[in-house]
């Protein structure tokens, strides 16, 4: 295995590296054994710049850098209100997000209409999703979406590809505002949010897309950010994996971004 991964591809393009010969770089690593290959040094040029996982070259100071110019938002600004989808049948253009995958179906199904605004419904699991443009002020684009799954609370997240907006999906306005101004509060991240005294958010400074953690505190902070999403209901692989590409656009059936609901197989909005 080492040497079809590590010596033929050097033979047979001929590359210079790789083999330690005499003028090679000595890039190279030292590892405990070869079956578990457990690293223990990594040497670059000759030089030792890691030792038992944890690197030995110095920090190389760097401005950070993030648009992130937006305001709060309020559960006004989230209302979906009845004139958005006047038919007479009551029928509004959902979303289905689909477990492991990227797609979404095209469904119509019957909204839930409470005093002049269209709200989210838990039992049929047709829940309101939002995008916020996080560049500029602009109003904010809604839709409903099938198969989150959530029957508390809010996610939300400034990964969205690919114009990392913050996108959130939630059971109710005030859970939506609250998870989406916990991602503003730290420009960029991604948050649970259920109530006052259960929320999480981990901050992604960095373009709103990275974080300037070490790597394990981030792991372990995401794990519990994605345990809490599921806690509240959904029953998705990776929520917030899958919230992520629901404003990608390119893909289809149905997406949304800070535009509107767009419609990938007539390439175009329709709300």
């Amino acid at each position: 295995v080492l040497k079809a991964a590590c010596v033929n591809p050097v033979l047979h393009y001929h590359l210079p590296i790789g083999l330690l010969q005499e003028g090679d770089d000595a890039d190279f690593i030292v590892v405990k054994d070869l079956t578990n290959f457990k690293v223990l040094e990594t040497y670059i040029n000759g030089l030792l710049v890691a030792k038992d996982g944890k690197t030995l070259i110095e920090r190389v100071s760097s401005t950070i850098i993030n648009q992130f110019d937006c305001k709060r938002v309020s559960m006004d600004d989230l209302a979906v209100a009845e004139q958005t989808y006047p038919s007479a049948d009551g029928l509004i253009p959902v979303m289905e997000a689909l477990d492991g995958q990227l797609i979404t179906n095209k469904l119509t199904l019957p909204g839930t209409l409470v005093n002049g605004q269209w709200i989210s419904n838990t039992e049929n699991d047709i829940l309101k999703m939002v995008v916020v443009n996080r560049y500029h002020q602009a109003p904010v684009a809604k839709c409903f979406i099938k198969n989150m799954g959530f029957k508390k609370g809010a996610i939300a997240s400034s990964v969205a590809h690919d114009s990392h907006n913050i996108v959130a999906v939630g059971v109710d306005d005030e859970s939506l505002a609250a998870a989406i101004n916990l991602v503003i509060g730290e420009r960029g991240g991604v948050s649970c949010y259920a109530d006052a005294n259960q929320q999480q958010v981990l901050g992604l400074p960095v373009a709103g897309l990275m974080s300037t953690q070490d790597g394990y505190k981030v792991a372990e902070a995401y794990t519990s950010i994605d345990r809490m999403a599921k806690e509240l209901g959904s029953t998705l692989q990776a929520p917030f994996m899958t919230l992520s590409f629901m404003a990608l656009l390119v893909i289809p059936h149905l997406k949304l971004s800070d535009k509107g609901l767009f419609d990938g197989d007539r390439f175009e909005l329709i709300s």
